[in-house]
């Protein structure tokens, strides 16, 4: 996304300390980022510090002279794009809240017309109490976003909510924020990671898709505006801020989640790494070598499983289904045959044979073929960039309907 200018807001709590990796993460997405803090958020984190990573001078008090003749809060307000508040404390949730104004950090959260994100941290209990609770209904109901807070060990030595977010998911939060919502209202089914069909207590037939590619595509929905359902098989990865996730493990239980959701869903992407096959029996327990004779061969049955991507193509009416084929030769002609032989409306094709794209790795090369006989090419690009490509795809296709 193009650079923006972002504001954070630091308050006086101890994730403050985290701070200047979230400046870092920021300044990575190439966006400029200016600092101001509360009177007592510099008792956990140093202005020079974030000076330091932001490239920006730090503001503190409302009546500086010196940075008053540079810029005044006003001017900090009008000049922000979109204001991040991380930490924000119980009291200053309160202070927003209800209007006050009395150092730089609310007087710019009161004039400034940007949007604004808060990423709240506190004891659990005081994030549980009655008045924080109202105040932070008053604030959505202004329009404030929240992201956070997590349940974890706090700083206090008590265990619940109350962790403020990890830098990198408000950062995601930010960039949400930030992109123009293309999708609101659609709701896209994204499928993305391998299944596991079981052979007995421990073992499985599987696949070395990590889930990285589906998972870009699910958070660029998100990015730009459209509810997200992200059915995930075998991952570790972290969920996409704004996108619900249901867990599965075996193509079944993928078919069944993908059809629970199909039927409310606008745009279908599946870029699953489905099994096409499963033991026709499986065992409850681990199965024993030495139940065989040394050097005894074992005979595996597999059955196919159902065919996912076909079954909802063949009843997508208006809605829009792009299928994924993970390919080891004659790319283009197997994604063609695929693209026949399922009815989807476009089918991204990448070639798993190269060491430097696909499974397992950050990047990808992949081909947009369509059923008109056209093929897009496109460089190797992050995967975030090959959602994005894919999405663009996808509204323009959209809007020619």
């Amino acid at each position: 996304m193009e650079p923006r200018r972002i504001l954070l807001a630091i308050s006086g709590g101890i994730a403050a300390y985290k701070a200047p990796e979230l400046v870092r993460t920021l300044r990575r997405a190439g966006h400029e980022v200016r600092c101001m803090l509360t009177p007592e958020a510099e008792r956990f984190v140093s202005g020079l510090s974030l000076q330091a990573v932001s490239g920006e001078s730090v503001r503190r008090d409302l009546f500086d002279a010196g940075e008053e003749g540079e810029i005044d809060h006003i001017g900090l307000a009008d000049w922000a794009e979109l204001v991040v508040v991380a930490p924000a404390t119980a009291n200053l949730l309160a202070k927003m809240a209800h209007g006050l104004a009395d150092d730089l950090v609310t007087a710019v959260l009161l004039a400034t017309r940007a949007p604004i994100l808060v990423a709240p941290a506190m004891n659990v209990n005081m994030w549980s109490h009655p008045a924080t609770q109202a105040n932070l209904e008053i604030l959505r109901a202004r329009g404030i976003s929240r992201i956070g807070p997590d349940a974890g060990e706090l700083a206090c030595g008590w265990e619940g909510l109350g962790r403020m977010s990890d830098p990198a998911v408000i950062a995601e939060a930010a960039a949400n924020q930030l992109v123009p919502s293309s999708l609101a209202g659609p709701r896209v089914l994204v499928t993305a990671g391998g299944t596991a069909e079981p052979i007995d207590a421990v073992r499985s037939v599987t696949n070395r898709s990590s889930g990285k590619m589906g998972f870009a595509i699910a958070a660029e929905a998100a990015h730009r505006g459209a509810q997200v359902t992200l059915v995930a098989g075998i991952t570790g990865l972290p969920t996409p801020h704004g996108v619900d996730r249901i867990d599965v493990s075996t193509a079944l239980q993928m078919r069944d989640a993908v059809l629970a959701s199909f039927d409310d869903s606008t745009i279908v992407v599946k870029a699953a790494a489905v099994a096409d096959f499963r033991p026709v029996n499986t065992s409850d327990r681990k199965i024993k070598k030495e139940q065989m004779a040394e050097g005894e061969s074992m005979t595996l049955e597999l059955v196919q499983n159902p065919d996912i991507l076909q079954e909802i193509s063949a009843k997508k009416g208006e809605r829009t289904v792009v299928g994924f084929a993970a390919e080891s030769h004659e790319v283009v002609a197997a994604a063609q045959r695929k693209l026949a032989r399922k009815g989807c409306d476009l089918i991204v094709a990448n070639d798993i044979s190269r060491t430097d794209a696909g499974f397992e790795v950050d990047e990808n090369a992949v081909l947009f073929v369509w059923p008109n006989g056209e093929v897009e090419e496109l460089p190797l690009l992050p995967k975030a960039g090959v959602a994005a490509q894919l999405f663009d795809r996808i509204e323009k296709l959209r809007e020619g309907r």
